[in-house]
């Protein structure tokens, strides 16, 4: 469990620090646009540094694996969350985007909060779901991805009506990205699930037989796409959190109970989780307000 611990807290760095590299990378590469994907592809390759920070985000999935395997996925959320604290802490470093007073409280609660979730766990009962029905995961994945994919078009348009006014929030496109990271959290789960290292080619032939590695593909592939858009229009440490908070909140919920993994029994424990996890999301969800009503940052456009 303790593996599952430290690779979490190791996948936190490597997200946190690969987002802070691309949105560096972002800030000098030609507007993007959803609608010409090639394109978009050919102008971040050509970027060393979006390079180095799409490899550390590469990593970040690899060490999610680990997690899945070992901790069940409403405690594994809470511990993502908290990797919002070094986003934070890395965008105004690197980025300049300046902590507010509210946002270094902020801080401090979402470190609260990752304690409460560590507590909860004990590695002697906690179950961590093996399988799941493919027909609900595929109903869930396809309902999730057609909202996120409308969402986004509907902010596009939105964006598109307003060329030459203030930019966009991004309230409308991080939610949209965070259902289809959401999804990914599923397909890597199921993918985690069934992989034996000591048998490549039989679980390479277990998988193939599952909705999983399909669903990983589309959503990596749509994710890079709609992220790296929002990312360049938008600030990372609104962006992030918000993206973060929508894919932890679908996973924690609906893999929980496609998977069929169970809440602590003990009520201390119980008690713990659920309070840890929602004093998470709540200061998330109250940064994210916050942010929205700051000036954003000029877009590509209005340069």
């Amino acid at each position: 469990m303790w593996w599952g611990v430290a690779a979490a807290l190791s996948a936190n760095v490597l997200y946190s620090s690969g987002f802070v590299l691309e949105k560096r990378a972002l800030s000098g590469i030609p507007a993007l646009d959803v609608r010409r994907p090639l394109r978009l592809v050919r102008l971040l390759l050509r970027s060393p540094l979006w390079i180095v920070g799409s490899l550390a985000l590469a990593a970040g999935f690899g060490a999610q694996l680990v997690v899945y395997r070992t901790l069940p996925m409403a405690a594994a959320q809470g511990l993502f969350v908290s990797g919002l604290v070094l986003l934070l802490l890395l965008s105004s470093l690197v980025l300049g985007e300046r902590l507010s007073p509210r946002e270094r409280y902020a801080t401090a609660g979402i470190l609260a909060a990752l304690l409460m979730v560590v507590a909860s766990l004990r590695q002697d009962t906690d179950a961590v779901g093996d399988s799941a029905s493919a027909a609900s995961v595929l109903a869930l994945s396809s309902v999730s991805l057609v909202a996120g994919f409308w969402l986004y078009a509907t902010a596009e348009r939105r964006t598109s009506r307003r060329r030459h006014a203030a930019p966009p929030a991004g309230i409308a496109y991080a939610v949209a990205v965070g259902l289809v990271y959401g999804v990914s959290s599923l397909a890597i789960k199921g993918i985690s699930a069934r992989l034996a290292l000591d048998a490549p080619l039989a679980s390479a032939l277990s998988l193939a037989a599952t909705p999983y590695p399909y669903l990983l593909l589309i959503t990596g592939a749509g994710g890079l796409v709609l992220s790296q858009t929002a990312l360049q229009r938008c600030r990372a440490s609104l962006v992030v959190p918000v993206c973060t908070t929508t894919s932890c909140l679908y996973t924690a919920t609906l893999g929980t109970l496609a998977f069929g993994e169970s809440l602590p029994e003990e009520p201390l424990r119980l008690v713990l989780l659920l309070v840890g996890a929602s004093l998470a999301v709540s200061v998330l969800l109250a940064l994210s307000v916050q942010s929205a009503q700051k000036p954003e940052e000029p877009s590509h456009e209005a340069r």
